[in-house]
């Protein structure tokens, strides 16, 4: 199943961007939140956040059944603002942080992969970006 049209998902955050760049960027914040459900997680995570740096993060499902490792390159980066990547798949990734007062709006948009339905994909990415959120918002 070919298809060009992206995938976008997005959510509002009760902090400043500030706080919202770190807590996405930093590794020590990413293994708290990437996952999309409460039986998975994210024992480790790497990033080198520059145009030409690489991300890893290891996802796995909590009983050890499961478990890959999602990783790519960094092709912009402007501090608060922006975000975009392309995976090891060549698929290309954007992440637009958009201050609003105390909050901040998060939009992701990607390319979708061949191998799930769109549905389950976008679903997976949105409770991801829920699970960031709930993590902002209730982290001092």
């Amino acid at each position: 199943m070919e298809t060009s049209k992206k995938i976008i998902v997005e959510t509002t955050v009760k902090a400043p961007v500030e706080k919202v760049w770190e807590y996405w960027t930093e590794p020590s914040h990413i293994t708290k939140w990437n996952a999309a459900s409460e039986d998975w997680h994210t024992p480790y995570a790497e990033n080198d956040l520059k145009v030409g740096g690489k991300f890893l993060s290891r996802m796995e499902a909590k009983d050890g059944s499961f478990g890959f490792d999602f990783g790519g390159v960094y092709d912009d980066v402007r501090v608060n603002e922006f975000i975009a990547y392309s995976l090891e798949d060549g698929r290309k990734v954007t992440i637009t942080f958009i201050p609003q007062g105390e909050e901040t709006k998060v939009i992701e948009s990607f390319d979708p992969e061949n191998s799930n339905p769109i549905e389950m994909q976008e679903a997976g990415w949105q409770a991801i970006l829920e699970n960031f959120k709930k993590y902002t918002n209730n982290s001092k």
